[in-house]
């Protein structure tokens, strides 16, 4: 009887990773939202969230996660971006090191500003873990949009962020 209810919860399991490998998030249409959050740590994170904000799908954005010794012409430089586009619509969010925190940094960020909508972008094999983080700390009534960045994630990365991804839900059960 155990070992048929161990096989189970195996066979669960790996067919959540498949669910998770096979059908990660997409980009997002051009819909608008009151702002913008990218999530450092990812290549063409934050070249999609400034073609967002210049094609006007928001009207302001907080990069999270972002080192404290970064400057905004720094950032305007590297991604061709003007600088007065950083001065008017980008903040710096210097003080998540971590998906939970880019959860709560992204709260308080909207909260201050009364935003109703938010387009979250990350990595597509990212994406799901962070909209949690994110469901965790947000309000019940912002609207929060999924606006994943195509990578070509490695099986090693899927099964890794996959485990978190569980292990996050499970602790978020218990009250962690």
């Amino acid at each position: 009887m155990i070992s048929r209810f161990v096989a189970f919860l195996l066979l669960l399991y790996a067919l959540g990773f498949a669910w998770f490998s096979i059908w990660l998030p997409q980009p997002l249409d051009l819909r608008t939202t009151d702002a913008i959050v990218v999530l450092t740590g990812g290549a063409g994170r934050i070249d999609r969230g400034l073609t967002l904000l210049r094609d006007g799908a928001a009207k302001k954005m907080l990069i999270s996660g972002v080192d404290r010794s970064v400057r905004p012409h720094e950032l305007a430089v590297r991604y061709k971006a003007p600088d007065t586009l950083f001065d008017c619509c980008v903040t710096l969010g210097r003080e998540a090191i971590d998906t939970r925190s880019n959860g709560i940094e992204t709260a308080h960020w909207l909260e201050k500003r009364g935003y109703d909508t938010v387009r979250l972008i990350t990595s597509d094999w990212h994406m799901r873990r962070a909209a949690f983080e994110l469901r965790q700390a947000l309000p019940e009534d912002i609207v929060l949009v999924y606006d994943a960045v195509p990578t070509r994630p490695s099986l090693a990365m899927l099964f890794k962020e996959y485990n978190k991804y569980l292990l996050r839900r499970v602790a978020a059960l218990v009250g962690i």
